[in-house]
């Protein structure tokens, strides 16, 4: 199983990491070249429903089809919370018959419900355990 963690780097600055050596920038939203901790979880709904529809989209469209998600959701500071996250694929279906369309969109949304752990979990809400270690810092 992959490990997760994020290290302090400055102030209101993080460094997300993995045991894969992936990296990412996480920091408040007046620092330049890092994500907030909100637009991570927007990516990853996106990415997370892109992956999801990556199959059916390639077996109709063919391994180089292009595709943009968008997503987008402001907070409500005052529960400080996202209520509406919305989400937008960007696909070019010119090539399909009306038909065809309707019949891909029906399997691409089903895919992006049943498969999308991302878009399930927020969708069905979940339970957040935290704890404090004060022992001394692991290096």
């Amino acid at each position: 199983m992959t490990e997760l963690w994020v290290e302090r780097t400055g102030v209101r600055r993080y460094t997300g990491r993995s045991s894969r050596g992936a990296e990412v920038l996480v920091g408040s939203e007046d620092v330049e070249g890092v994500f907030t901790p909100g637009e991570l979880l927007k990516i990853a709904l996106a990415a997370c429903s892109g992956m999801s529809s990556d199959q059916p989209l390639r077996r109709r469209l063919g391994d180089d089809y292009a595709a943009t998600i968008r997503v987008s959701g402001p907070a409500d500071r005052e529960q400080e919370r996202y209520p509406l996250l919305s989400e937008k694929l960007e696909v070019d279906l010119s090539g399909l018959s009306e038909d065809e369309v309707k019949r891909l969109l029906v399997v691409v949304e089903r895919a992006i419900d049943q498969v999308c752990t991302v878009g399930r979990t927020l969708k069905s809400g979940t339970e957040v355990k935290f704890e404090i270690d004060t022992h001394e810092r692991r290096a």
